[in-house]
């Protein structure tokens, strides 16, 4: 018989690295609605969450993949998909009523200047208050336009030895990646 102290069990979604109940805490604490931002292999998901006394309940949702009716005929998981789904969770908001939030982006860490904060940029660029320290995380203008899919488009059209294996499913719809740009200031005037 082992005389030693049982082993505890954890929570179950602590235990299945689905919540960090530490940082829920403090994110609740604040009594503001979480704008919970989670990416995939194939889209960008976000949420305006509120807390109540019989548990969370979704404000707002968006993905990526509703820019389709937009006009969207791009990736769902680049850098202008994720600017283009936070303005559209942002303008979505507002005209439920929400006028600010908190950030959670759960276990994942942001990256400097990566997708979240594309997302971020987007949502903060909507109109809706989000506590950001610094402008400085934020990707450049031109990467949010999809300029260096452009650049790296042309490059590949240029070069017919250069493997293009990235633009398939581009070339699926049908899709040229040197007009992201153009179809990133569209899709953004259709949103509005």
């Amino acid at each position: 018989m082992g005389s030693g102290k049982p082993k505890t069990v954890l929570y179950r979604r602590k235990r299945e690295q689905k919540t960090r109940y530490s940082k829920r805490l403090k994110l609740l604490l604040s009594r503001k609605p979480r704008l919970v931002v989670r990416l995939t292999n194939t889209k960008i998901i976000g949420q305006i969450i509120t807390f109540g006394p019989r548990g969370d309940s979704v404000l707002v949702g968006v993905d990526s993949s509703a820019l389709a009716s937009l006009g969207w005929t791009y990736s769902f998981k680049s850098l202008p998909a994720a600017y283009l789904a936070g303005f559209l969770l942002g303008k979505t908001a507002l005209k439920k009523g929400c006028q600010e939030a908190v950030v959670d982006t759960g276990f994942r860490a942001p990256v400097h200047k990566g997708k979240i904060y594309a997302f971020i940029k987007g949502v903060v660029d909507a109109g809706l208050r989000l506590p950001v320290d610094s402008k400085d995380v934020f990707p450049d203008e031109a990467r949010l336009r999809g300029e260096h899919i452009k650049a790296w488009g042309t490059l590949v059209k240029n070069n017919p030895a250069k493997p293009g294996a990235q633009f398939t499913q581009y070339l699926k719809t049908k899709s040229e990646p040197d007009q992201i740009s153009v179809a990133f200031a569209q899709v953004k005037q259709n949103i509005k």
